[in-house]
């Protein structure tokens, strides 16, 4: 043992021949002196983790690695559609890459790519080199990064200028080369990277700059490709040739040398023009239409936005997405709906410019950005630059300039007797056709509407319109909007009074109708469209005329609780029991009417109405489906030899099948005899009805055939009278006749099913008793029609003696009522 003791000023050491070695060892000032050199190493590495480590991706997320992908949508046909993209990306995998593109790559970006460990020492020295030689001064150091480490910013670290990004990033880098391979890590880069025109990976920038997959690139535009990592922009071909012939150059050379190619491939790939295609305007660069947009919506309500929002999101989840969209019945819907507001809209005058953009540099990039639809494919966008005299300058959105005549502006414009050309003024957007040399001012409709079509048995919607043109604004007036359907309510109250004891042929009077309502409302009094009444008349006429006064009178005797409770399970609405609602004052929209009236098609039973039918994530498994029924012994390997196994029946009886194939049937009339006998000459069974609201602010319809069912309506955004003259028969019924001529030609005749156990018995049209001695005939007009009964409620025989009333014809078909059920199969 050592002892010190104080010795006149100095010190002396007394040293205990007892104590052991180690323990005066560790008293040292030596090892002392290493113990500190060590806590500060132990504490240096702590401060780096805390700094630079501490938040870095584990092994497992880099080993789960995907990129993100854009959601493609496909038809009913399986045919593309559409895709959601914000990063044009198609990944590849490792051996689908051409090698001599990763050459390429390797040779432009990395030469040591697969020596290194993630660090390329020598370039990381003269990134630092170059660091401290412009600290202070503004401008930025050269790079120096690996191919390792830009595929570590792109997965964590950004863009951020700094040196404790440079520090993350190479840590990073190392982890990411002890836990993939080479090949991986270059699939995930040559994947990743942004290459300018919004194309991200070499797939997508092959197909912007040369319009090829990337198997099929040469050699030279590999080259080019390579080049664009760094700064894309510095190397556009419409603006920087020179400089990117430069640089492929560099990037040709550096291949050769690094024995990857020949001198003489490279001075053959030298000598070669650049090739690389203008920038061209893809499907995906256009509007997705109101269909899309309605189905974008529903994929972020059910899988998120934005890759935060989870592994399955629109915009990087990779989705692959089968829709009902019908390209030909959408393409006949967007038509028909868009010629009907057209011709309203005709006499009405120009309805003014669709906005206002200034009109010095950058007019073009400002009117591409502005929304306006013009609707037809030969009216385009423009711009008035300038107006002199009598013609005005206009400018499109390629660029390009025209000029607008006077002459050909003469159009009043709306609620003035001036031509428009006098309220142009520069900056205003217009829309313009070209006849023959000419461009001509053409006005987009102020008023508006929304179409549906659906298949009933399904519930898959085929085409949704809504509104002129999607590229005006998003706004679905098909699923979003809130109108009153007017008389296309009526088939509810109907089949509500077919629930309760009333047949078709019951007679009910069309007569005056008042009701009191409350003592500061007083009594209301209701009256027919067209005033007037006609007296006691069955109900199959007054669902054919529409008659309002027959409708409240029904809807006052069964109770409106009934009729409200029809329009609840039909999914039409909530309304409260007042009889106004009878009459269609209750808000609802064209994609419910519609499905209501699909349900009453298809016997009662209602579909939920579908855009999707099922996801796909990016590796093909299913993770949604709208089907979701299961069928146990579907799928098995061999006949057990029991009955084939079939998934139960969809949907859900929302209405009574019998009530269903009756208020069909009605409504068969009044395509034959009604207010929609513009559809009687499509040559095969139609049902339907119209709709006028007060004002009139809305026009609808709603039919169709045995397999499809159509919807529209017609109206201002801002509900204001369409004119006296305005009806749904007149002015949406044929839009609906145009569609239906445009895609039901082809289509089979099939007549409407009946329900097990209706009967079908030959009654009088007008007293709606039964008939016995005389036929229905061919003629709409015929006084002797087949009416549909529920078991034991059709007309019975009276004591006096039914005969053929005095209106029937002459000459009456030799037919059976055995005959009619063998034509419509019997009675089921």
């Amino acid at each position: 043992m050592d002892d010190q003791a104080d010795n006149g000023g100095g010190r002396a050491t007394i040293r205990r021949e007892d104590e052991p070695r180690w323990r005066r060892i560790l008293r040292s000032r030596w090892t002392r002196a290493l113990g500190g050199l060590v806590g500060i190493g132990l504490v240096g590495i702590l401060a780096i983790w805390l700094i630079f480590a501490r938040d870095l991706p584990s092994t497992d997320k880099l080993l789960a690695y995907e990129p993100p992908l854009p959601t493609n949508l496909r038809g009913i046909d399986g045919a593309p559609i559409y895709t959601f993209a914000r990063e044009r990306r198609v990944q590849l995998a490792y051996n689908e890459l051409p090698p001599l593109l990763v050459d390429a790559f390797v040779s432009a970006e990395d030469k040591n790519f697969f020596t290194h460990h993630g660090i390329d020492v020598t370039g990381l020295a003269g990134a630092v080199v170059d660091y401290v030689r412009k600290a202070g001064t503004g401008d930025r150091a050269r790079g120096g990064s690996t191919i390792t480490q830009q595929v570590a910013k792109n997965l964590l670290t950004g863009n951020e200028y700094s040196v404790k990004r440079k520090v993350r990033e190479a840590i990073l880098a190392v982890r990411i080369e002890q836990t993939l391979t080479k090949q991986q890590i270059i699939e995930i880069y040559l994947n990743q990277i942004f290459l300018g025109r919004n194309a991200y990976g070499v797939e997508a920038a092959s197909q912007s700059y040369f319009g090829k997959d990337v198997k099929d690139l040469t050699l030279p535009e590999m080259a080019y490709l390579a080049i664009l990592p760094k700064a894309p922009s510095n190397y556009t071909p419409e603006h920087d040739m020179d400089r990117a012939l430069a640089r492929r150059s560099y990037v040709l050379r550096e291949m050769a040398k690094n024995g990857y190619i020949t001198e003489a491939q490279r001075a053959e790939a030298d000598n070669t023009p650049l090739g690389a295609i203008g920038r061209q305007p893809i499907k995906q660069d256009m509007p997705p239409g109101y269909f899309a947009e309605e189905v974008r919506r529903e994929l972020i309500q059910k899988f998120g936005e934005n890759d935060g929002d989870g592994p399955y999101s629109v915009y990087a989840g990779g989705l692959w997405v089968r829709t009902s969209f019908d390209a030909t019945k959408q393409a006949a819907a967007e038509k028909a709906l868009r010629d009907g507001l057209a011709r309203y809209a005709n006499g009405h005058g120009w309805t003014g410019p669709s906005g206002h953009i200034e009109v010095g540099d950058g007019w073009q990039g400002r009117l591409i950005a502005a929304n306006v639809g013009p609707g037809y494919a030969d009216w385009k966008k423009a711009v008035v630059l300038s107006k002199s005299g009598g013609v005005a300058e206009i400018g499109f959105e390629d660029g390009a300039k025209g000029e607008l005549p006077s002459y050909a502006a003469s159009t009043p414009k709306t609620g003035t007797a001036t031509a428009a050309y006098n309220f142009l003024k520069p900056g205003d957007l217009i829309v313009v056709k070209k006849d023959v040399s000419t461009w001509t001012l053409r006005s987009i409709p102020a008023i508006s509407g929304g179409m549906v079509i659906e298949n009933p048995h399904t519930g898959q919607i085929l085409a949704m319109q809504g509104g002129w043109d999607f590229r005006g604004g998003s706004f679905n007036r098909a699923t979003q909007a809130q109108r009153q359907p007017g008389s296309t309510f009526k088939p509810i109250v109907y089949s509500a009074a077919l629930d309760n004891g009333m047949t078709p042929a019951s007679i009910v009077v069309d007569g005056p109708f008042c009701v009191f309502q409350t003592a500061r409302l007083g009594t209301k009094c209701f009256r027919n469209f067209g005033g007037g009444y006609a007296g006691p008349k069955t109900m199959r006429w007054g669902l054919e005329q529409s008659r309002n006064l027959m409708t409240v009178r029904i809807a006052s005797q069964i109770g409106m609780d009934k009729v409200t409770q029809n329009a609840r399970n039909l999914g039409v609405g909530d309304y409260p029991n007042q009889l106004a609602y009878a009459l269609g004052a209750g808000d609802t929209t064209v994609l419910k009417m519609v499905n209501a009236y699909s349900a009453l098609d298809n016997l009662g039973r209602q579909m939920p109405p579908t855009l999707i039918d099922y996801v796909q994530d990016r590796h093909g498994k299913v993770i949604y489906r709208a089907d979701t029924r299961p069928c146990d012994g579907c799928n098995m390997k061999d006949w057990d030899g029991k009955p084939m196994p079939r998934p139960p029946v969809r949907g859900h009886q929302a209405i009574d099948a019998t009530t269903a194939t009756q208020i069909v049937h009605m409504m068969e009339g009044v395509v034959q005899r009604g207010t929609a006998t513009i559809l009687r000459d499509l040559g095969r069974p139609m049902f339907g009805k119209t709709g006028t609201t007060t004002g009139p602010t809305n026009v609808w319809f709603v039919g169709g055939s045995a397999d499809l069912v159509g919807g529209l309506y017609l109206g201002y955004d801002r509900p204001r009278s369409m004119g006296g003259y305005a009806q749904g028969g007149t002015i949406a019924a044929p839009v609906f006749k145009q569609f239906a001529l445009a895609t039901m030609k082809d289509d089979p005749v099939k007549p409407f099913p009946l329900a097990p156990g209706i009967r079908m018995v030959r009654i009088d049209r007008s007293s709606g008793r039964r008939v016995y001695g005389g036929w229905p005939s061919n003629d709409p007009l015929s006084p002797i029609i087949w009416e549909a009964f529920k078991p034991e409620t059709e007309p019975r025989r009276t004591i006096r003696r039914e005969t053929a009333i005095k209106d029937a014809p002459k000459t009456q078909p030799k037919a059976t009522d055995a005959d009619f059920l063998q034509q419509q199969g019997g009675i089921y």
